[in-house]
């Protein structure tokens, strides 16, 4: 059965999740990192390789002034509180987006725990902060153009290949999972150039009331999956069928 090595989740809700209740929007970011938390160690249990939490668009700077600063407090918070867990669970934490937006204190903050966790050989936690697909495709175009105008790139030797090594998370195979709570169907400006060929996966639940079933939920949805990548079924099932018989003609006999 194959099982995602890249899961990469939309966190989406806490808003909508405090309103119900009546409370304020930051007590939904409140609950929201904690189901985080405990999203992190229910899949670096699992053994998934990569997971890649949207944790601030690009967008989310046009909230209001005292949400955006209570998320950046909330952010330092929690990395602060995790990164002895962290190193205990042997997981390697980086960040991606346009950091130097964000606060010297949430950037110092970040630059640490990256740095306590750098030699880490257990899940790669990745927080998207800051980040927006078309920003981060934007700014691979503009280092490619650089490269061309200066002669060191031939325009003709610009290919797929290269502008996934181009972008800034290059470090990362493309998500073979999206998850996207709240009900919502929209992609929200979130990998847009590695989405290609991602199973998306919509969960109706506020993230606050996500848990670690229904991650299982959706990675049991992504393994019946049939990934065709442009191919039709009979395709897939002709090519299984030959990887199987060339793997039987290279097994040893059992006498």
């Amino acid at each position: 059965m194959l099982e995602p090595k890249h899961i990469a989740i939309i966190m989406d809700g806490n808003g909508r999740w405090a309103g119900r209740r009546h409370h304020n929007r930051v007590f939904g970011h409140i609950r929201g990192a904690r189901v985080a938390k405990k999203i992190i160690e229910h899949a670096a249990k699992i053994g998934v390789p990569h997971l890649t939490l949207f944790t601030f668009s690009t967008e989310n700077w046009s909230r209001p002034d005292d949400e955006v600063n209570f998320l950046m407090r909330l952010l330092v918070r929690q990395l602060n509180r995790e990164i002895d867990a962290l190193a205990k669970d042997n997981i390697r934490f980086r960040c991606i987006g346009q950091i130097a937006c964000l606060p010297t204190f949430v950037q110092e903050t970040i630059a640490r725990v990256q740095e306590a966790t750098k030699n880490n050989t257990g899940m790669n936690l990745v927080f998207a902060v800051s980040y927006g697909g078309r920003q981060e495709i934007r700014k691979a175009v503009e280092k490619l153009a650089a490269l061309s105008a200066s002669g060191s790139l031939r325009p003709e030797d610009i290919t797929e290949d290269l502008i996934s090594q181009t972008l800034e998370s290059s470090f990362l195979p493309d998500p073979d999972l999206i998850i996207r709570t709240s009900g919502e169907s929209r992609i929200s400006n979130f990998f847009l150039w590695q989405a290609a060929y991602s199973e998306i996966y919509l969960c109706d639940k506020l993230w606050p009331d996500f848990n670690s079933t229904d991650l299982d939920s959706a990675i049991e949805y992504y393994c019946h999956r049939e990934r065709r990548f442009g191919r039709t079924s009979q395709q897939i099932t002709e090519n299984d069928s030959q990887s199987s018989e060339e793997g039987r003609e290279l097994s040893p006999c059992l006498v």
